[in-house]
């Protein structure tokens, strides 16, 4: 079973993503709801993959600080707009983003390709 970490400041968007995890059979290990908290609970969960909203990150910051704690692990990012924060995730070592504005569907069509990606050991 995938398991992942949630990280969105927002706890509908949370619940949101919780609900559609399940549907997909994967194991939600832990959440936050800010930056701090996430680099401190994450690396205890052992996820596979982690859902992080870009506003979480501070300006001052990277993922390359996420990938310090939890290296192998898929990293996708949440964007509340599609536009050149795209590109910033991407290149800031993400391995997907998903649009905040996409159908359900949709998402779950990223989260099963990204979970394609996972190896197990």
């Amino acid at each position: 079973m995938i398991r992942v970490f949630l990280a969105d400041g927002q706890g509908h968007v949370r619940s949101a993503l919780r609900l559609l995890l399940l549907d997909l059979t994967m194991q939600v290990v832990g959440e936050a709801a800010d930056w701090p908290t996430t680099l401190a609970n994450m690396p205890k969960t052992e996820a596979d993959m982690v859902l992080v909203d870009w506003d979480l990150i501070p300006s001052d910051s990277s993922l390359a600080e996420l990938r310090a704690v939890c290296s192998s692990m898929i990293v996708i990012v949440l964007l509340g707009h599609l536009d050149a924060r795209q590109q910033a995730a991407r290149s800031a070592g993400a391995d997907a983003f998903i649009s905040k504005g996409e159908r359900s569907d949709r998402v779950a069509d990223h989260l099963r390709a990204a979970a394609g990606h996972i190896h197990f050991q």
